[in-house]
Order: structure tokens, then sequence, then C-alpha cells
């Protein structure tokens, strides 16, 4: 039984342990989640269960990774734009949560929603929708009979709160959040699962292919320098695939992928190595690109950092190369990378 379970009639100890599961399936997809990244939750009372910043779903099993949040006063300092719920941590139950952790940076957005169970994960499929300007449109076309609404980009936490509570009215049920992810609720784990396969079957997009990465050639490029090959093949086709890499090296599309990755993506000029990007550009970015070649991982980049390139390869394959995309601004880099909810959740995924 997971720790605070034993605070839980038995109808809400049994829906916890079927969101747990439901968690660790999500989890494993890495088309619907990666690394840290997605989040779960179920309301019992006035006790909201949703996972702790910086664990990974697919632990949903393995470890206790739910922490308790008080609703109401979380909900009433949203209404008041209160600066506190932008900081979750503040409503944890602590009797309840004896290995201090905290809670999701997007709690607020599991609050918000009235359903009991909420499911917030970052399917490339949905994201790939999201950062195209017609996103909106497209969703519509292809969600016609589910309530559901869209959330212009904001940043996680309060101002995406905000966002959703100006946009949710009686029904909706499920949300697409511009440049994020999407977002699914319903009154039971069963439901809201039912919900989430509908939905990313609907959203689903076509992948273009790519050329197998060239991998004699990246560790020669590799050298001495530190960097090697990514965790997962699949990484390596945004810098093989032309199109995807225009996207790519565009700018930053999403949230995660500036926290674990850095603004944008660093993509090797002709003929140089890894060590010749790291002098060029004076810093040793997470990742390298090498046009039509593959990509190549800094040695210490954490598994949230692998997971996140094998993400970038993953949307922007299914980016309909004709539609004008929506970046990240400056500002909107900016607040991220200098947001201490994120830095914390960074700090976690570092070693992993």
């Amino acid at each position: 039984m997971a720790i605070g379970a034993d605070a839980l009639n038995l109808a809400d100890a049994q829906e916890l342990a079927a969101l747990r599961a439901l968690s660790a399936d999500i989890g494993s997809s890495p088309h619907l989640t990666q690394g840290a990244g997605g989040n779960t939750s179920l309301k019992a009372a006035d006790t909201l269960w949703i996972k702790a910043s910086g664990t990974w779903l697919k632990d949903a099993l393995a470890a206790d990774i739910m922490v308790p949040v008080a609703i109401s006063p979380l909900i009433e300092a949203v209404e008041r734009r209160h600066p506190d719920a932008d900081l979750p941590q503040r409503f944890t139950i602590e009797a309840l949560n004896p290995r201090g952790l905290r809670p999701s940076i997007e709690t607020t957005v599991h609050a918000l929603m009235p359903q009991r169970v909420v499911l917030h994960v970052h399917c490339v499929d949905t994201i790939s929708l999201a950062v195209q300007a017609d996103g909106e449109a497209e969703a519509g076309r292809r969600l016609d009979g589910i309530e559901w609404a869209y959330v212009a980009y904001r940043r996680p936490g309060l101002p995406l709160a905000q966002g959703i509570a100006e946009r949710l009215r009686p029904g909706v049920d499920v949300l697409i959040l511009g440049n994020h992810g999407l977002v699914v609720a319903a009154e039971t784990v069963a439901e809201a699962e039912l919900l989430l396969r509908r939905v990313t079957m609907l959203l689903a997009r076509p992948v273009r292919a790519a050329a197998p990465p060239d991998i004699a050639a990246l560790l020669a490029l590799a050298g001495d320098s530190g960097y090697g090959l990514p965790a997962d093949i699949e990484a390596h086709a945004t810098a093989i695939d032309p199109e995807s890499l225009r996207i790519a090296e565009a700018g930053s599309l999403y949230p995660d992928h500036v926290i674990f990755l850095g603004r944008g993506s660093v993509v090797a000029r002709p003929g140089e190595s890894a060590a010749d990007v790291v002098r060029r550009i004076g810093a040793a970015p997470a990742a390298i690109m090498f046009p039509g070649i593959g990509v190549l991982m800094r040695g210490d980049a954490g598994a949230g950092a692998h997971a996140m390139q094998r993400c970038l390869a993953d949307v922007t394959a299914r980016v309909d190369v004709a539609a004008r995309l929506n970046y990240l601004t400056d500002s909107e880099n900016d607040e991220l990378i200098n947001w201490d909810a994120e830095r914390y959740r960074q700090k976690l995924n570092a070693a992993d």
C-alpha cells in the first residue's frame, strides 16, 4: 500500500491503485510521456493526489510518487491570483507526505478540472499539432463530437491555470494546450483511460521516415570530446530528415525541451566535429545534431535529456511541413530557464 493510502476510504484507495497502474502504463510509452514529463491525479474529498515533481510516471507502481495536496486553498489562491498558487508545495498535506516530495508544477491544472481523475500527457501527436498556427482549427476537425477546449501557450503553473480557467466551460473534459500537450479528465480511472485512447487515436498523425544514422561517422565526430550516442536510436531522425532539422533548428517548440536540452537545437556546420562545435559556440550543449548523420549527446546528459531528444525527433517528424509554426519567444524561454520550479525538476533528473 502506498504511503498515505490508509487515509483513503476503500473506493478511493482502489481508484488510486488503478491510477498508479495506468500512470505506469502511460509512462512506458515515449509517445505519451518523456522522462519526468506528464502527470496524473485523483481527487478524494478535498485532497488532490498528484504525481510528484521530478518523478517519472513509469515508476508509479515501483515507488510512491503521488503527493496529497489540499484543493480548496489552492483553488482560492488561483482565483485570487496569489503568488502561492505558483508554489503548490505550500498546499501539500505534510502529514501524508513523509518523504517531503513536491507536487507537480502543473498541480493547478489538475485542481481546476472538476472531474475526479485528470491525465496530462506530452503526447507527441498532440504536441506536433499544438505547435502549428492552425492547430486549434485542425484539432476541431478531428475532435468533432468531443467536448474540448484549446488553451494558447502560457507558462506551466499559475499562468497556464489562468488560461485554462478562461477557456473552461461546463462539460469540457479534453484540453489541447498550445505548444505543450494534452489533458483528459473523467470521473473514474477507467473512463479517463478510454477517453485518452480515443483522443490520441483521433489526433494521430503520419510520421515522415528517416534513414538510419551513420554510427561510425558519429563516433568519429565524437572523438575524445566526451560526447556519445543518444539512448534511443529514434533520436537521430531529427538530424537526418531535412524537414525535421529545419523545424528543430528554428527554435524551441515546448517547455520540457528548454528545461532539459536548452534553447532551440545546436546544429554542426559541414566538417565540424563535436569539439569544433563546442569551441565555436563557447559552450557544451546537451545535444549536437549533425545533418544527414545523426545526433551526439553530452556525456553527462541525464536520462531526461536523452528522453527529450527522442521526443524532438518524434514531434518534428509529425509536423506538417507546410504549416506555420509557433515557437516559444525569447521571454518565454527565459522564464522557463529562470523558474525555480523547473530548476528543481531539472536537478532531480540530472543524475538519472
